[in-house]
């Protein structure tokens, strides 16, 4: 087998193990679950924490699409259509087996592709959205009364009910409704109605210096 083959053998293996087993397991194990000498792994990676660098690669980076920043930005449509467009193509990307248990995995790790993935949501998506929700309300932008964290933790609030049913599905092992498109559908209908009557009165509180 030629070197680039035996390492794409050896990532599409890990990812498996990983999803399966946590990055507790060890890569002696995975090399003896592929029939391989433990060395071989190592004439391609030169240790686990690179092995499992290559797997955020394959598993999350591959899976970002460069489109959903500039989706959230584009103000010719309105963010709930935005959001609506981003939620059902990131279901459509990320709920599955391997992804979801890896995400799940590495945050009780200290590998940092939790972190690393959820800062890049934080940048391209949350934030965003939140500037986006301001200008669409015709409240003041970002560079008069920076964001806060209530504001930002609305949308975390969103992201986390939808990702959440792929944490039912492949942690819980649980049903989860059979319309997943109706199910964030009916998610940011509801998110938007109560963003519009919340955010007013959460930046009016927060520039007053109170909390509910």
């Amino acid at each position: 087998m030629r070197a680039a083959d035996r390492e794409r053998v050896i990532v599409d293996e890990a990812i498996r193990f990983f999803a399966e087993r946590g990055f507790e397991g060890q890569t002696r194990e995975l090399a003896k679950r592929m029939g391989i000498a433990h060395s071989v792994i190592y004439r391609h990676f030169p240790s686990k924490e690179a092995l499992i660098e290559r797997v955020y690669q394959e598993v999350y980076l591959s899976r970002w699409s460069q489109d959903w920043g500039p989706l959230i930005r584009d103000r010719s449509l309105p963010l709930k259509a935005r959001l609506t467009g981003f939620y059902l193509d990131y279901v459509a990307r990320v709920f599955e087996y391997n992804w979801v248990r890896i995400f799940v995995f590495s945050g009780m790790k200290s590998f940092g592709i939790t972190g690393r993935y959820l800062d890049l949501v934080r940048h391209e998506i949350i934030e965003p959205a939140a500037i986006e929700l301001r200008h669409e309300l015709q409240l003041p932008d970002a560079a008069t009364c920076p964001l806060g964290s209530r504001e930002t933790e609305m949308f975390w609030g969103l992201h986390g009910r939808i990702f959440y049913l792929a944490i039912r599905k492949f942690i819980y092992e649980t049903p989860v409704p059979s319309d997943l498109e109706q199910t964030v559908r009916d998610a940011i209908d509801l998110f938007m109605d109560g963003a519009r009557l919340a955010l007013p009165r959460l930046m009016h509180d927060d520039q007053a210096g109170t909390t509910r």
